[in-house]
């Protein structure tokens, strides 16, 4: 007979003893779940004991009112000293689990409500779509690993022990010196590493800006109509109401936010989401003029400034007024979101507040993911990743046209050739917007219309204009999708 069919024998000989003690029918299964403990290394089977008793307990394998082996009894079974099971009885009797007597035995308590724990994945997901339109997310096939897992090795190899602890709360200085160099090469920025702070993405930038605007006694800010959703939650997280300023052919309307009385303002100047558009030099100036003559501010997100197909990327705002705007960016479009890396260059007049409340808020962005994003820009992995996504995000852009162009004789793309998504207004015959998006949703095809990104919605237009995602779709994947909305009658 093998140990483990005389250990099976044993758990079945305690399991039919608690049944039989306490008129329930528990069976030999629940003492299954010991006999992992019983294996378990010598100094490390009184915690194994434990928590197998635990889970037992909370999983309902062992019931309400069960009357358990007394400790001698079930040492003998799974050949364990009593002394280790005296000690889990007398553990899980105190934290609940169990309850004894003097003279009366041990029993499972009746505390425990819990059920068997069940991780769910909230993670946003188009579920049983056989196209996924909606923009936002890169193509994560892109994402190199290669290179990633060697500076990895590398800064694992070459971190200083000291680095391990908390970090300043704007981050590792060298991360702060690579982040200033890349910023100012690339996007123009003027990028002093002593006010940038290392943050978990735009969206943690957003909102320490939104503590920043309440300290100093702002209650509202404005965001662009059309623009990002998420803009008005993350405010609102820190106390500041959120004001849609309309735009116009050349950006966010002046007028209408001198007239909204806001004296902050929330932008995407580059390429602004969801129209596509980028500022005008002339509109630049005048929301500069407006922040200066308000003693305001202008919030930068620079979501995709490096991705620009025509021509070099228009440089950013924050270069001409470092003390008025506040600059926001990640590696959400380059890399992966899911690596939560961003960084904001603040104004010195915020500075101070934004630090302090990233201090309070997570004692400082991981110290290893800053220290292998600063090998990977100085080494120019980064470089040759933002090179590589735009060769294949332009190839998606132009095969999505193409395709609307075949199958969507008449419609219209606006905005400017940059990013990872486009405005496409559909022909009237394609209306009305409500019936067109459930033919396209029975179809299996996921996308976002424009009015989803509105505040208040005036456009009473018979046409659909559609905010479409494809950096993550293949050409391939692309052409069938726009082939499958046209079908869908």
């Amino acid at each position: 007979m093998t140990s483990s069919e005389t250990n099976r024998q044993r758990a079945a000989g305690a399991g039919n003893r608690a049944a039989s003690s306490s008129g329930e029918r528990t069976g030999s299964v629940a003492w299954e779940l010991l006999l992992p403990a019983v294996s378990a290394p010598a100094r490390a089977r009184g915690r194994a004991l434990q928590a197998a008793l635990r889970e037992a307990v909370r999983s309902g394998r062992l019931v309400p009112g069960t009357r358990l082996p007394s400790s001698r009894d079930l040492a003998g079974d799974l050949g364990v000293s009593r002394g280790l099971v005296t000690e889990a009885y007398e553990q899980l009797t105190a934290e609940g689990y169990l309850r004894s007597g003097r003279g009366a035995g041990t029993w499972v308590g009746g505390a425990v409500r819990s059920a068997r724990p069940r991780a769910r994945d909230l993670a946003p997901r188009s579920p049983g779509t056989r196209a996924d339109f909606v923009p936002g997310t890169p193509d994560l096939s892109l994402f190199p690993r290669a290179s990633w897992a060697a500076a990895q090795r590398g800064v694992l190899a070459e971190l200083p022990h000291h680095e391990l602890g908390y970090p300043d709360p704007r981050g590792l200085p060298r991360l702060r010196t690579a982040l200033a160099e890349l910023l100012a090469r690339r996007r123009g920025v003027v990028a002093d590493p002593e006010r940038i702070v290392v943050v978990s993405g735009v969206a943690q930038a957003s909102t320490l800006l939104g503590f920043a605007l309440h300290a100093r006694g702002l209650r509202e800010v404005g965001v662009e109509d059309p623009g990002s959703p998420q803009h008005d939650d993350l405010y609102a997280a820190a106390g500041v109401s959120a004001v849609p300023v309309p735009l116009d052919d050349e950006g966010l309307a002046v007028g209408p936010l001198k007239a909204s009385g806001v004296r902050a303002v929330v932008t995407t100047p580059a390429h602004q989401y969801p129209t596509g558009i980028a500022y005008s030099a002339r509109r630049r100036a005048e929301l500069l003029d407006w922040a200066r003559s308000v003693d305001g501010f202008v919030m930068e997100d620079d979501y995709d400034g490096d991705f620009r197909y025509d021509r070099a990327p228009v440089g950013a705002l924050q270069g001409l007024d470092p003390d008025r705007v506040a600059y926001a960016g990640s590696v959400s479009k380059s890399l992966a979101p899911g690596l939560r890396l961003g960084w904001l260059l603040v104004p010195e007049s915020l500075a101070e507040e934004v630090i302090e409340r990233k201090r309070t808020m997570d004692l400082g962005h991981p110290t290893l993911d800053q220290a292998l994003f600063a090998r990977f820009v100085e080494r120019g992995d980064y470089d040759r990743q933002l090179r590589r996504c735009q060769r294949a995000y332009r190839e998606r852009r132009d095969a999505l046209v193409a395709a609307l162009e075949e199958h969507f004789p008449g419609s219209r793309v606006s905005g400017i050739a940059a990013g990872l998504h486009v405005i496409a207004t559909l022909p009237e015959r394609y209306g009305p917007e409500e019936r067109f998006l459930a033919r396209v949703v029975a179809a299996g095809v996921a996308v976002r219309p424009l009015s989803d990104c509105t505040h208040t919605r005036t456009d009473t237009s018979a046409q659909t204009r559609l905010v479409l995602g494809y950096a993550h779709l293949s050409p391939a994947r692309i052409v069938e999708g726009v082939r499958l909305m046209a079908s869908a009658r």
